[in-house]
Protein backbone atom coordinates (compact mmCIF):
# COMPACT_ATOMS: atom_id res chain seq x y z
CA UNK A 1 0.00 0.00 0.00
CA UNK A 2 1.41 3.70 -1.07
CA UNK A 3 2.00 6.43 1.81
CA UNK A 4 -1.23 8.04 2.03
CA UNK A 5 -1.79 11.15 0.84
CA UNK A 6 -4.03 13.69 -1.49
CA UNK A 7 -7.78 13.39 0.29
CA UNK A 8 -8.94 11.62 3.18
CA UNK A 9 -12.62 9.80 2.49
CA UNK A 10 -14.00 7.89 6.04
CA UNK A 11 -16.47 5.71 5.70
CA UNK A 12 -17.01 5.77 9.02
CA UNK A 13 -17.87 9.60 10.90
CA UNK A 14 -17.57 8.09 14.17
CA UNK A 15 -15.09 5.57 15.57
CA UNK A 16 -15.22 1.66 15.79
CA UNK A 17 -13.25 -1.10 17.14
CA UNK A 18 -11.02 -3.28 14.45
CA UNK A 19 -9.95 -6.60 14.01
CA UNK A 20 -13.10 -8.80 15.22
CA UNK A 21 -12.17 -12.73 15.16
CA UNK A 22 -10.68 -13.49 11.88
CA UNK A 23 -13.44 -10.52 11.21
CA UNK A 24 -11.07 -8.64 9.96
CA UNK A 25 -8.22 -9.97 7.44
CA UNK A 26 -4.76 -10.52 8.88
CA UNK A 27 -3.10 -7.47 6.88
CA UNK A 28 -5.39 -5.27 8.71
CA UNK A 29 -2.68 -4.34 10.89
CA UNK A 30 0.12 -4.02 8.46
CA UNK A 31 -2.24 -1.57 6.52
CA UNK A 32 -3.74 0.08 10.19
CA UNK A 33 -1.82 3.74 10.15
CA UNK A 34 -1.82 5.50 13.73
CA UNK A 35 -0.19 8.72 14.94
CA UNK A 36 3.21 8.75 17.08
CA UNK A 37 2.83 8.18 20.41
CA UNK A 38 3.22 11.80 22.09
CA UNK A 39 5.08 12.84 25.30
CA UNK A 40 3.71 10.81 28.24
CA UNK A 41 4.02 12.76 31.95
CA UNK A 42 6.66 11.72 34.12
CA UNK A 43 4.88 9.34 35.73
CA UNK A 44 3.30 7.44 33.04
CA UNK A 45 3.90 4.16 32.36
CA UNK A 46 3.04 1.94 29.11
CA UNK A 47 1.57 -1.06 30.88
CA UNK A 48 -1.38 1.35 31.90
CA UNK A 49 -4.37 0.06 30.32
CA UNK A 50 -5.79 2.57 27.32
CA UNK A 51 -9.09 2.10 29.26
CA UNK A 52 -7.75 4.25 32.52
CA UNK A 53 -5.96 6.73 30.48
CA UNK A 54 -8.90 7.43 27.76
CA UNK A 55 -12.31 7.12 29.20
CA UNK A 56 -15.10 7.12 26.77
CA UNK A 57 -17.32 10.98 27.19
CA UNK A 58 -20.99 11.18 26.89
CA UNK A 59 -20.59 12.38 23.25
CA UNK A 60 -18.93 9.12 22.26
CA UNK A 61 -21.25 7.10 24.12
CA UNK A 62 -23.81 8.54 22.16
CA UNK A 63 -22.44 8.84 18.62
CA UNK A 64 -21.24 5.00 19.45
CA UNK A 65 -24.85 3.73 20.12
CA UNK A 66 -26.49 5.64 17.19
CA UNK A 67 -23.89 4.61 14.77
CA UNK A 68 -24.45 1.90 11.96
CA UNK A 69 -21.57 1.28 9.79
CA UNK A 70 -23.09 -1.66 7.11
CA UNK A 71 -23.01 -2.76 3.55
CA UNK A 72 -25.32 -4.48 1.60
CA UNK A 73 -24.45 -7.23 -0.63
CA UNK A 74 -26.31 -9.67 -2.71
CA UNK A 75 -26.11 -12.44 -5.99
CA UNK A 76 -25.88 -10.38 -9.42
CA UNK A 77 -29.33 -9.45 -10.47
CA UNK A 78 -30.76 -9.71 -6.94
CA UNK A 79 -31.82 -6.36 -6.74
CA UNK A 80 -29.57 -5.00 -4.71
CA UNK A 81 -28.49 -1.68 -6.09
CA UNK A 82 -32.63 -0.87 -6.19
CA UNK A 83 -32.80 -1.31 -1.94
CA UNK A 84 -29.83 1.35 -1.70
CA UNK A 85 -31.23 3.28 -3.80
CA UNK A 86 -34.60 3.47 -1.97
CA UNK A 87 -32.87 3.92 0.86
CA UNK A 88 -30.80 7.02 -0.07
CA UNK A 89 -34.31 8.39 -0.93
CA UNK A 90 -36.19 7.74 2.15
CA UNK A 91 -33.30 8.97 4.41
CA UNK A 92 -33.25 12.19 2.28
CA UNK A 93 -29.70 11.84 0.36
CA UNK A 94 -31.35 12.08 -3.14
CA UNK A 95 -33.92 13.91 -4.33
CA UNK A 96 -35.02 11.36 -7.31
CA UNK A 97 -35.12 7.77 -7.64
CA UNK A 98 -33.42 5.96 -10.75
CA UNK A 99 -33.28 2.70 -11.68
CA UNK A 100 -30.21 0.48 -13.00
CA UNK A 101 -31.28 0.01 -16.25
CA UNK A 102 -32.69 3.57 -17.05
CA UNK A 103 -32.03 5.59 -20.15
CA UNK A 104 -30.56 8.76 -20.57
CA UNK A 105 -27.18 8.25 -19.48
CA UNK A 106 -28.77 7.76 -15.70
CA UNK A 107 -28.33 5.21 -13.34
CA UNK A 108 -28.45 4.37 -10.04
CA UNK A 109 -26.73 6.93 -7.31
CA UNK A 110 -24.32 4.29 -6.21
CA UNK A 111 -23.39 2.88 -9.75
CA UNK A 112 -21.29 6.15 -11.09
CA UNK A 113 -19.60 4.08 -13.81
CA UNK A 114 -20.93 4.85 -17.09
CA UNK A 115 -19.81 0.97 -18.28
CA UNK A 116 -21.89 -0.45 -14.55
CA UNK A 117 -25.23 1.63 -16.12
CA UNK A 118 -24.53 0.22 -19.77
CA UNK A 119 -24.67 -3.07 -18.33
CA UNK A 120 -26.53 -2.99 -15.56
CA UNK A 121 -24.08 -4.29 -12.49
CA UNK A 122 -22.13 -2.81 -10.17
CA UNK A 123 -18.86 -2.62 -11.27
CA UNK A 124 -16.80 -1.56 -7.81
CA UNK A 125 -18.08 -0.56 -4.00
CA UNK A 126 -19.41 2.87 -3.50
CA UNK A 127 -19.38 4.51 0.17
CA UNK A 128 -21.77 7.35 1.39
CA UNK A 129 -23.87 7.74 4.86
CA UNK A 130 -27.57 9.05 5.94
CA UNK A 131 -29.48 9.09 8.77
CA UNK A 132 -32.61 8.05 9.72
CA UNK A 133 -35.43 8.81 12.28
CA UNK A 134 -36.23 5.25 13.40
CA UNK A 135 -39.84 3.95 15.45
CA UNK A 136 -37.43 1.93 18.30
CA UNK A 137 -37.49 3.91 21.55
CA UNK A 138 -40.57 2.39 22.70
CA UNK A 139 -42.49 0.08 20.87
CA UNK A 140 -45.95 1.39 22.93
CA UNK A 141 -45.02 4.71 21.71
CA UNK A 142 -43.31 4.95 18.84
CA UNK A 143 -41.22 7.62 19.48
CA UNK A 144 -38.15 8.11 16.79
CA UNK A 145 -34.42 8.13 17.30
CA UNK A 146 -31.71 8.86 15.10
CA UNK A 147 -29.44 6.89 13.68
CA UNK A 148 -25.88 8.00 11.21
CA UNK A 149 -25.89 5.31 8.95
CA UNK A 150 -22.78 4.57 7.26
CA UNK A 151 -23.41 2.37 3.76
CA UNK A 152 -20.98 0.70 1.80
CA UNK A 153 -22.67 -1.04 -1.78
CA UNK A 154 -20.54 -4.00 -2.81
CA UNK A 155 -20.94 -5.26 -6.63
CA UNK A 156 -22.83 -9.06 -7.02
CA UNK A 157 -21.08 -10.36 -9.75
CA UNK A 158 -18.29 -12.96 -8.95
CA UNK A 159 -15.53 -11.37 -11.05
CA UNK A 160 -15.58 -8.14 -8.59
CA UNK A 161 -15.67 -10.20 -5.67
CA UNK A 162 -12.44 -8.96 -4.16
CA UNK A 163 -14.31 -5.44 -3.80
CA UNK A 164 -17.13 -7.78 -1.34
CA UNK A 165 -13.70 -8.57 0.33
CA UNK A 166 -12.82 -5.04 0.76
CA UNK A 167 -15.76 -3.68 2.28
CA UNK A 168 -16.53 -6.77 5.20
CA UNK A 169 -13.06 -6.59 6.53
CA UNK A 170 -14.61 -2.92 8.07
CA UNK A 171 -18.20 -3.63 8.44
CA UNK A 172 -19.74 -3.79 11.71
CA UNK A 173 -22.79 -5.18 10.03
CA UNK A 174 -24.08 -6.72 6.66
CA UNK A 175 -27.76 -6.54 4.43
CA UNK A 176 -27.61 -9.79 2.43
CA UNK A 177 -30.20 -9.61 -0.34
CA UNK A 178 -32.22 -12.14 -1.66
CA UNK A 179 -34.57 -12.35 -4.81
CA UNK A 180 -37.60 -14.53 -3.13
CA UNK A 181 -38.44 -17.06 -6.73
CA UNK A 182 -34.00 -17.90 -5.78
CA UNK A 183 -34.66 -18.33 -1.69
CA UNK A 184 -37.54 -20.43 -2.28
CA UNK A 185 -35.48 -22.86 -4.69
CA UNK A 186 -32.20 -22.38 -2.85
CA UNK A 187 -29.23 -19.71 -2.41
CA UNK A 188 -27.46 -19.13 -5.71
CA UNK A 189 -23.91 -19.54 -6.18
CA UNK A 190 -22.66 -16.25 -5.70
CA UNK A 191 -24.78 -15.64 -2.36
CA UNK A 192 -22.86 -19.03 -0.81
CA UNK A 193 -19.82 -16.87 -1.52
CA UNK A 194 -20.82 -13.46 0.25
CA UNK A 195 -22.26 -15.77 3.17
CA UNK A 196 -18.82 -17.28 3.40
CA UNK A 197 -17.36 -13.95 2.86
CA UNK A 198 -19.63 -12.96 6.04
CA UNK A 199 -19.22 -15.72 8.24
CA UNK A 200 -15.42 -15.39 7.87
CA UNK A 201 -15.08 -11.87 8.85
CA UNK A 202 -17.92 -12.65 11.15
CA UNK A 203 -20.14 -9.71 10.17
CA UNK A 204 -23.72 -9.96 11.92
CA UNK A 205 -26.22 -9.75 9.36
CA UNK A 206 -29.91 -9.33 8.59
CA UNK A 207 -31.45 -11.07 5.07
CA UNK A 208 -33.54 -9.10 3.13
CA UNK A 209 -36.10 -10.77 0.33
CA UNK A 210 -36.92 -8.77 -2.40
CA UNK A 211 -39.34 -8.36 -5.13
CA UNK A 212 -42.25 -9.59 -3.18
CA UNK A 213 -44.30 -8.47 -5.06
CA UNK A 214 -43.81 -11.44 -8.01
CA UNK A 215 -44.61 -13.56 -5.03
CA UNK A 216 -46.85 -16.63 -5.70
CA UNK A 217 -47.71 -17.33 -2.31
CA UNK A 218 -48.34 -15.70 1.04
CA UNK A 219 -46.45 -17.59 3.83
CA UNK A 220 -42.47 -17.00 3.11
CA UNK A 221 -40.22 -19.42 2.63
CA UNK A 222 -37.96 -18.71 5.70
CA UNK A 223 -36.27 -21.86 6.25
CA UNK A 224 -34.18 -21.90 3.14
CA UNK A 225 -33.26 -18.48 2.84
CA UNK A 226 -30.17 -18.24 4.62
CA UNK A 227 -26.96 -20.36 3.23
CA UNK A 228 -25.34 -20.27 6.73
CA UNK A 229 -26.88 -23.46 8.09
CA UNK A 230 -25.12 -23.46 11.13
CA UNK A 231 -27.12 -20.26 11.92
CA UNK A 232 -30.83 -19.74 12.98
CA UNK A 233 -32.56 -17.22 10.84
CA UNK A 234 -36.42 -16.54 10.53
CA UNK A 235 -38.70 -14.01 9.18
CA UNK A 236 -39.55 -11.08 11.51
CA UNK A 237 -42.07 -10.24 9.05
CA UNK A 238 -45.34 -11.42 7.34
CA UNK A 239 -46.44 -9.73 3.91
CA UNK A 240 -49.70 -8.17 3.23
CA UNK A 241 -50.83 -9.10 0.00
CA UNK A 242 -49.55 -10.87 -2.98
CA UNK A 243 -48.22 -9.93 -6.07
CA UNK A 244 -49.31 -6.17 -7.29
CA UNK A 245 -51.44 -6.43 -4.46
CA UNK A 246 -48.54 -6.21 -1.84
CA UNK A 247 -49.69 -3.75 0.81
CA UNK A 248 -47.79 -4.09 3.41
CA UNK A 249 -45.94 -6.20 6.24
CA UNK A 250 -46.78 -7.39 9.55
CA UNK A 251 -43.85 -6.34 12.48
CA UNK A 252 -44.08 -9.83 14.46
CA UNK A 253 -41.64 -8.27 16.97
CA UNK A 254 -43.13 -5.41 17.54
CA UNK A 255 -46.77 -6.41 16.49
CA UNK A 256 -47.62 -3.88 14.19
CA UNK A 257 -48.74 -3.42 10.54
CA UNK A 258 -46.51 -1.58 8.49
CA UNK A 259 -48.17 -0.21 5.02
CA UNK A 260 -46.54 1.29 1.72
CA UNK A 261 -46.91 5.07 2.92
CA UNK A 262 -45.55 4.10 6.20
CA UNK A 263 -48.56 4.00 7.81
CA UNK A 264 -48.63 1.94 11.70
CA UNK A 265 -51.66 0.37 12.91
CA UNK A 266 -51.42 -2.03 15.39
CA UNK A 267 -54.71 -3.88 14.10
CA UNK A 268 -53.34 -6.83 11.99
CA UNK A 269 -55.52 -7.19 8.97
CA UNK A 270 -58.03 -10.59 9.36
CA UNK A 271 -56.43 -11.91 6.16
CA UNK A 272 -53.05 -12.68 7.58
CA UNK A 273 -53.58 -12.60 11.64
CA UNK A 274 -53.63 -16.26 11.27
CA UNK A 275 -50.31 -16.55 9.81
CA UNK A 276 -48.93 -13.43 11.61
CA UNK A 277 -49.53 -15.46 14.92
CA UNK A 278 -48.10 -18.73 13.70
CA UNK A 279 -45.53 -17.10 12.71
CA UNK A 280 -44.59 -15.32 15.77
CA UNK A 281 -44.77 -18.74 17.80
CA UNK A 282 -42.41 -19.98 15.18
CA UNK A 283 -40.05 -17.17 15.69
CA UNK A 284 -40.10 -17.62 19.80
CA UNK A 285 -39.46 -21.05 19.29
CA UNK A 286 -36.29 -20.31 16.72
CA UNK A 287 -35.02 -17.67 19.29
CA UNK A 288 -35.66 -19.98 22.35
CA UNK A 289 -32.72 -22.33 20.58
CA UNK A 290 -30.47 -19.31 20.84
CA UNK A 291 -31.53 -16.77 23.29
CA UNK A 292 -31.30 -17.87 27.15
CA UNK A 293 -34.01 -15.47 28.03
CA UNK A 294 -36.38 -16.31 25.74
CA UNK A 295 -35.75 -20.27 26.33
CA UNK A 296 -36.77 -19.65 29.97
CA UNK A 297 -39.88 -17.71 29.10
CA UNK A 298 -40.40 -20.83 26.25
CA UNK A 299 -40.65 -23.43 28.95
CA UNK A 300 -42.29 -21.73 31.65
CA UNK A 301 -45.25 -21.16 28.97
CA UNK A 302 -44.92 -17.38 29.23
CA UNK A 303 -45.13 -14.69 26.25
CA UNK A 304 -42.41 -12.55 25.99
CA UNK A 305 -43.49 -9.26 25.31
CA UNK A 306 -42.63 -6.97 22.29
CA UNK A 307 -39.81 -5.35 24.12
CA UNK A 308 -38.45 -8.87 25.08
CA UNK A 309 -38.42 -10.28 22.04
CA UNK A 310 -37.34 -7.26 19.86
CA UNK A 311 -34.17 -7.37 22.44
CA UNK A 312 -33.55 -10.74 22.34
CA UNK A 313 -33.09 -10.54 18.03
CA UNK A 314 -30.36 -8.35 18.67
CA UNK A 315 -28.73 -10.05 20.85
CA UNK A 316 -28.95 -13.08 19.21
CA UNK A 317 -28.17 -11.45 15.98
CA UNK A 318 -25.34 -9.18 17.34
CA UNK A 319 -23.37 -12.43 18.83
CA UNK A 320 -23.92 -14.47 15.22
CA UNK A 321 -26.28 -16.94 16.29
CA UNK A 322 -29.33 -15.52 14.48
CA UNK A 323 -30.11 -13.64 11.40
CA UNK A 324 -33.90 -11.99 10.83
CA UNK A 325 -35.61 -12.02 7.67
CA UNK A 326 -37.09 -9.34 6.04
CA UNK A 327 -39.53 -8.99 3.20
CA UNK A 328 -40.45 -6.49 0.70
CA UNK A 329 -40.70 -4.96 -2.51
CA UNK A 330 -37.87 -1.87 -3.22
CA UNK A 331 -39.45 -1.47 -6.81
CA UNK A 332 -42.49 -1.43 -5.67
CA UNK A 333 -41.36 1.41 -2.59
CA UNK A 334 -42.76 -1.65 0.15
CA UNK A 335 -41.25 -2.23 3.64
CA UNK A 336 -38.33 -0.57 2.73
CA UNK A 337 -38.53 1.85 5.84
CA UNK A 338 -38.99 -0.86 8.14
CA UNK A 339 -35.84 -2.37 6.56
CA UNK A 340 -33.58 0.58 8.12
CA UNK A 341 -35.69 0.14 11.11
CA UNK A 342 -33.98 -3.71 11.35
CA UNK A 343 -30.74 -2.05 10.35
CA UNK A 344 -30.63 -0.05 13.47
CA UNK A 345 -32.96 -2.27 15.78
CA UNK A 346 -30.89 -5.20 15.33
CA UNK A 347 -27.38 -4.81 14.16
CA UNK A 348 -23.85 -4.32 16.16
CA UNK A 349 -23.07 -0.96 16.64
CA UNK A 350 -19.68 -0.17 16.77
CA UNK A 351 -18.66 -0.26 20.25
CA UNK A 352 -20.47 -3.93 20.19
CA UNK A 353 -17.59 -5.57 17.97
CA UNK A 354 -14.46 -7.47 19.53
CA UNK A 355 -11.28 -6.63 18.68
CA UNK A 356 -8.91 -9.59 17.96
CA UNK A 357 -5.26 -9.69 16.47
CA UNK A 358 -6.09 -12.05 13.28
CA UNK A 359 -1.87 -12.32 13.59
CA UNK A 360 -1.98 -14.15 16.57
CA UNK A 361 -3.70 -17.60 17.35
CA UNK A 362 -7.43 -17.37 18.08
CA UNK A 363 -6.81 -18.23 21.79
CA UNK A 364 -5.18 -14.91 21.85
CA UNK A 365 -7.11 -12.47 24.28
CA UNK A 366 -8.75 -9.32 22.13
CA UNK A 367 -6.60 -6.46 21.28
CA UNK A 368 -7.37 -3.04 23.75
CA UNK A 369 -9.18 -0.82 22.05
CA UNK A 370 -11.06 2.56 23.36
CA UNK A 371 -12.85 4.22 20.22
CA UNK A 372 -12.66 7.77 22.22
CA UNK A 373 -11.90 10.95 19.93
CA UNK A 374 -8.92 11.65 22.96
CA UNK A 375 -7.62 8.81 22.71
CA UNK A 376 -4.04 8.22 19.99
CA UNK A 377 -5.62 7.01 16.67
CA UNK A 378 -5.87 3.83 14.92
CA UNK A 379 -6.95 3.42 11.28
CA UNK A 380 -6.94 1.80 8.55
CA UNK A 381 -6.81 2.74 5.09
CA UNK A 382 -9.00 -0.53 3.17
CA UNK A 383 -9.11 1.33 -0.57
CA UNK A 384 -7.18 3.45 -2.72
CA UNK A 385 -9.21 5.14 -5.92
CA UNK A 386 -7.52 7.47 -8.40
CA UNK A 387 -9.72 9.91 -8.77
CA UNK A 388 -9.93 13.57 -10.82
CA UNK A 389 -8.91 15.56 -8.33
CA UNK A 390 -5.40 12.93 -7.27
CA UNK A 391 -5.90 9.81 -4.48
CA UNK A 392 -8.75 9.17 -2.88
CA UNK A 393 -7.83 7.09 0.77
CA UNK A 394 -10.76 5.27 2.29
CA UNK A 395 -10.47 4.71 5.93
CA UNK A 396 -11.83 3.11 8.81
CA UNK A 397 -11.11 5.20 11.75
CA UNK A 398 -11.14 2.73 14.79
CA UNK A 399 -10.12 4.87 17.92
CA UNK A 400 -9.15 8.33 18.18
CA UNK A 401 -9.55 11.11 15.82
CA UNK A 402 -8.03 12.62 12.39
CA UNK A 403 -7.42 16.23 11.66
CA UNK A 404 -5.81 18.57 8.31
CA UNK A 405 -1.84 18.79 9.30
CA UNK A 406 -1.61 16.05 11.73
CA UNK A 407 1.26 13.66 11.25
CA UNK A 408 0.17 9.58 11.07
CA UNK A 409 2.62 6.96 10.90
CA UNK A 410 2.29 3.90 7.79
CA UNK A 411 3.14 0.95 9.78
CA UNK A 412 4.07 -0.98 6.61
CA UNK A 413 6.00 1.58 5.13
CA UNK A 414 7.30 3.08 8.02
CA UNK A 415 7.08 6.65 7.15
CA UNK A 416 5.22 9.97 8.72
CA UNK A 417 2.37 11.00 6.50
CA UNK A 418 1.35 14.45 7.12
CA UNK A 419 -2.68 15.12 6.02
CA UNK A 420 -2.92 17.34 3.99
CA UNK A 421 -7.08 17.15 3.75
Amino acid sequence: MQPLHTTLCFVCKTLTLPFSASCRHASALAAAVNVEPSPQPANHTSATPLAQRFHLTEADRHRLKYQRNIGVSAHIDSGKATPTERILYYTGRIRDIHEVREKGNVGAKMDSMELGWEKGITIQSAATFCDWDANLKSPATGEQEKYAINIIDTPGHVDFTIEVERALRVLDGAVLVLWHVFSCKGPRSQTITVDRQMRRYNVPRLSFIDKMDRYTRREPIASSNQPDQDKASYTVQVPIGVKDQLKGVVDLARWKAIYNKVLESDEIPASVLELAMKKRTELIQQLAEVDDEIAELFLNDARPSNSQLAAAIRRATVSLKFSPVFLGSAIKNTAVQPLLDGVCAYLASPAEIVAHDTAQPSSAPPVEVVPAAAAPLVALAFRLEEGRFGQLTYMQVYQGSLKKGQFIFHRRSGKRVKVAK
